[in-house]
C-alpha cells in the first residue's frame, strides 16, 4: 500500500513539471509574437536598424585589416599615404566624398557594391583628401529610388600631414564675398584638428582677433564671419601652428557685396525711343546682382520668328562707393534695318537661382 502511494505521488510530480515547462514555452512564444506583429516585414526591421545605427553609432566602418574593423565617429584622423577602405552595410548604398576627388576624375578612388555591404577604396590618400565621407541607404519603390534621410552616416576624416597643415587648394588666390545678410566663410581648413589657427590681414599687417559672437573657427570649414562688414575688405591669410614652424595658407581677397540676395534687379533701355524704317536699334537689358550668381536672359519682341536679331551677353565686376562690389550683367539685342513689323513692345526676362524679373519698353515709329 505504501509503495502504491509513493508511486502515485511520483507520477503527479512529473505531470506538474511537464505542465510548468509547457507554460514557460507558451509564454516565450507569446513574447516572440509581440516582436513580429502581423508579419509585416517593414516593422520587423526598424528595431534592428535602430540598434545598429542609432544615435551615437554608425554603419560606416574603416577596415584595418582582414577581420578587424573600427566604427567611425563624427571625426577621424588617419595617416596619409596608407590606402583606406571604408564599408557601409546594406545592399543598396550611396556615397559622398570631397568634391576634389570628382573634379579631377581621380583614379585613386573606387566604389564597389556587394549583397551585404558597399566599399569605398582610396589609394595613397594625401592631405588634399581631407574632408567629409558619408554613406546612406537607398530605398526604392518600384523604379523610383531615393536617399533614406534617417540612415545617413558621415565622418569628417583628417589626413594629418606635418608638411601641409592646411588642406591644399588648386586655387592660390581665392575670392570671398561678404554680404550683410548672411555669414561668410574664409575656407582655410586644416589637416590637424589640434592646430591653432589665426586670421591675418596683409595690409596693414594685423591679426584679426576671433570671438564667439562675430568670428569663430571651425577646422572643417574655416573662419566663419557671422555679420561681415565692409571693414573686413582686403587681402587676408591664415596661419596655423602645432609643434613645428608656423605655416601660411592660400591668400583670400575679401570683397563686400552691395546687392543683397534675391531676384534680379533689372532695367531695360532702347538706344532710341522712336525710330524710322531702316534704322538700327539696340535694346540693353541690365542686371545688378551678386558677384558669383549667374543670370540668364529671355527676349520677346514684335518680329519674333520672322525677323533676324543679334543678341550678345556679357558681365563684369564693378566697384561702387565705399569699395562695394557688384556684378553687372547685360544682354544686348540689336534689330537692324527696322521694318513696320519691328515696332511695338520689347520684353526682357532675367532669371537667377532666386527668382526672375520681367521688364519691357515700347518702340514707336517716328
Amino acid at each position: 500500500m505504501k509503495l502504491w502511494v509513493v508511486f502515485c505521488l511520483a507520477v503527479l510530480w512529473v505531470e506538474l513539471q511537464n505542465g510548468a515547462c509547457q507554460q514557460v514555452k507558451r509564454r516565450k512564444d507569446v513574447g516572440e509574437n509581440r516582436i513580429r506583429p502581423g508579419g509585416k516585414r517593414g516593422k520587423i526591421r526598424n528595431p534592428k536598424i535602430k540598434d545598429v545605427g542609432g544615435k551615437g553609432q554608425s554603419l560606416l566602418t574603416h577596415v584595418l585589416d582582414k577581420g578587424r574593423f573600427v566604427r567611425l565617429g563624427q571625426t577621424s584622423t588617419l595617416t596619409p599615404g596608407k590606402d583606406i577602405e571604408l564599408r557601409c552595410k546594406g545592399n543598396s548604398i550611396g556615397w559622398s566624398y570631397p568634391t576634389y576627388l570628382d573634379t579631377f576624375n581621380d583614379s585613386r578612388l573606387s566604389i564597389k557594391h556587394s549583397d551585404k555591404y558597399s566599399q569605398l577604396i582610396l589609394t595613397s590618400p594625401s592631405a588634399a583628401d581631407t574632408g567629409s565621407y558619408s554613406c546612406w541607404v537607398i530605398v526604392c519603390d518600384g523604379t523610383e529610388c531615393e536617399m533614406d534621410h534617417e540612415r545617413i552616416y558621415a565622418s569628417y576624416i583628417y589626413f594629418t600631414d606635418r608638411d601641409n597643415l592646411f588642406v591644399p587648394s588648386a586655387i592660390h588666390f581665392e575670392i570671398v564675398y561678404l554680404r550683410p545678410d548672411k555669414p561668410a566663410v574664409v575656407p582655410c581648413r586644416v589637416t590637424d584638428p589640434q592646430a591653432k589657427v589665426s586670421l591675418h590681414r596683409e595690409v596693414p599687417p594685423e591679426e584679426i582677433m576671433s570671438n564667439k559672437t562675430l568670428m569663430t573657427y571651425d577646422p572643417t570649414k574655416g573662419f566663419i564671419l557671422q555679420n561681415p562688414t565692409s571693414d573686413l575688405q582686403g587681402v587676408f591669410y591664415c596661419k596655423a601652428v602645432t609643434k613645428g614652424t608656423p605655416q601660411i595658407s592660400t591668400k583670400y581677397q575679401l570683397l563686400y557685396v552691395e546687392v543683397p540676395s534675391g531676384p534680379p534687379f533689372v532695367s531695360l533701355e532702347a538706344s532710341q525711343e522712336s525710330a524710322r524704317g531702316g534704322d538700327n536699334v539696340n535694346f540693353t537689358c541690365t542686371v545688378l546682382g551678386e558677384p558669383e550668381v549667374d543670370v540668364s536672359f529671355t527676349w520677346s519682341y514684335p518680329g519674333q520668328g520672322r525677323r533676324p536679331v543679334h543678341i550678345h551677353a556679357s558681365w563684369r565686376l564693378v566697384m561702387r562707393g565705399m569699395g562695394h562690389i557688384t556684378r553687372v550683367t547685360q544682354s544686348v539685342m540689336t534689330v537692324e534695318d527696322m521694318e513696320t513689323i519691328d515696332f511695338g513692345n520689347y520684353i526682357c526676362k532675367a532669371k537667377n537661382p532666386r527668382g526672375e524679373t520681367i521688364v519691357s519698353t515700347n518702340l514707336i515709329s517716328k
